[in-house]
C-alpha cells in the first residue's frame, strides 16, 4: 500500500503509524511539507514518511507534485487525495488507468460547495478514473453509491485516537472551562467566540476560563482584544498544541468545547474527551458533523450570534450536573465510531 499526500499532519500521526505498524514494510508514505493553506504543514516526528515537493502555482491554487515518480507509477496498492487541485494526481490517474494498475481515491465526496456545485463535475471525472474511492462518512458513502452504483466505496470515519486514549473526566469540581481547538483563522471566527465568552463572564462562576488552542492570523487581533478589555486572567492564548497528554488534561478541565465557525476534525476530537460541543448552526460543515447528534453530545447556537453563543455558554454552566453526567456515554460514541483502529480497518479491507 502506498499513501500519497499533499502533506502529513500531526493529526494523522496515529492513523499512518497504526498502518505501518500493520503493514510493516508493505506500506509506503509519501507526502510534501506545507499544504494549500500555509498553516498546515507536515509533523517532523512521522519518521517513516518518504518526502516528495510541493509546487504551488496561481497563487496556491493548483499543486503538482515531484519526487515520486519512481514509486507510483509501479504495481501497488496507491491511495492518492481526491482533490482535483492537485494537477499531478490526475496525470498519475491516467497513466495508472490506461496500464491497468489500481488506484484509490481518499477525500471528501463532494466540494465544499456540496454534490449539486459546478465544481462537482470536475471531481465527478476524478472519481470515475479511480479503481475504488474512500470517503470520511457513512452518509458520504450512502450518497456517493446513490451516484455511482457501480462503484466500490468505502467509509473510513475521519479519526485522531486510539481507543485506549479516549479517556473522560467526570469529576465536576475540576470541570470548570471552555475550550476551543482550532486554527485562529477567519473562517473558523475564533473572535466570535471571544467575544461570545466576554459577554457571558458576569453570569459565570469566577472560575471558568475559556482556553484558545491554536494559532493563526487572528492570534493579534485577540492578543489586543485581551489587553483592551483586561481579559488576562479569564482568557487564556495557549497557541498550538498536538501533544495528546497537554490536550487530555486541557479537555479534562472543560465543560464544552465550541465550534465558532464551521465543524471540522475537532468535534470528535472533542467527543474522544467526552466534552460535548457548541456548534454554528448555519456553516458548510465539515464531514465530522455526522457525529453530532443534538442535546446527546451537541447544542447549537445561532450562526455569528454573539448573544446566542453567549447564552449557550451561560446555558451550560446551569446545566453542569446534566452535560457532566453525559461526559461518558460521549466518549464510549465516538469510540466505538471514530477510533484511529475503525478508520484503518476501512484501508486494510
Amino acid at each position: 500500500m502506498i499513501i500519497l499526500q499533499t502533506v502529513t499532519p500531526a493529526y494523522r500521526n496515529n492513523f499512518f503509524t497504526f498502518l505501518k505498524r500493520s503493514l510493516n514494510n508493505n506500506f509506503i508514505l509519501l507526502g510534501g511539507d506545507c499544504y494549500f493553506d500555509k498553516a498546515i504543514k507536515s509533523d517532523p516526528s512521522i519518521l517513516f514518511k518518504d518526502h516528495v515537493r510541493n509546487y504551488y502555482f496561481f497563487n496556491r491554487k493548483v499543486l503538482f507534485q515531484m519526487g515520486m515518480w519512481h514509486i507510483v507509477l509501479k504495481k501497488n496498492r496507491l491511495i492518492l487525495e481526491m482533490n482535483p487541485r492537485i494537477i499531478s494526481n490526475w496525470v498519475i490517474l491516467l497513466l495508472r488507468k490506461w496500464s491497468g494498475k489500481k488506484t484509490i481515491l481518499w477525500g471528501h465526496a463532494w466540494p465544499r460547495d456540496g454534490s449539486e456545485s459546478k465544481s462537482d463535475k470536475l471531481r465527478n471525472i476524478m472519481r470515475r478514473l479511480a479503481d475504488e474511492i474512500i470517503v470520511y462518512t457513512k452518509t458520504q458513502q450512502f450518497e456517493l453509491q446513490n451516484k455511482m452504483p457501480s462503484k466500490k466505496i468505502i467509509a473510513a470515519p475521519n479519526s485522531i485516537y486510539y481507543k485506549k486514549q479516549m479517556v473522560t473526566n467526570q469529576e465536576a469540581n475540576l470541570i470548570n472551562n471552555i475550550i476551543y481547538v482550532g486554527r485562529l483563522t477567519s473562517s473558523k471566527k475564533p473572535m466570535l467566540l471571544v467575544k461570545s465568552f466576554h459577554l457571558s463572564i458576569k453570569n459565570l462562576p469566577v472560575e471558568a476560563n475559556l482556553l484558545l488552542v491554536g494559532d493563526g492570523g487572528e492570534r493579534e487581533l485577540i492578543e489586543n482584544y485581551i489587553k483592551q478589555n483586561d481579559l488576562f486572567k479569564r482568557i487564556k492564548l495557549l497557541g498550538h498544541i498536538d501533544d495528546y497528554e497537554k490536550l487530555k488534561k486541557l479537555y479534562s478541565t472543560s465543560l464544552a468545547s465550541v465550534s465558532p465557525g464551521y465543524v471540522g476534525l475537532s468535534a470528535t476530537q472533542s467527543f474522544g474527551f467526552g466534552v460535548p460541543l457548541i456548534i454554528s448552526k448555519y456553516e458548510q460543515h465539515s464531514p465530522e458533523i455526522e457525529a453530532v447528534i443534538i442535546n446527546q453530545n451537541s447544542v447549537f447556537f445561532n450562526t455569528d450570534s454573539i448573544t446566542s453563543l453567549s447564552q449557550e455558554i451561560v446555558n451550560f454552566y446551569k446545566q453542569k450536573e446534566l452535560w457532566v453526567g453525559k461526559r461518558a456515554d460521549i466518549c464510549n460514541f465516538c469510540k466505538e465510531n471514530y477510533s484511529v483502529e475503525a478508520m484503518a480497518e476501512s484501508f486494510l479491507i
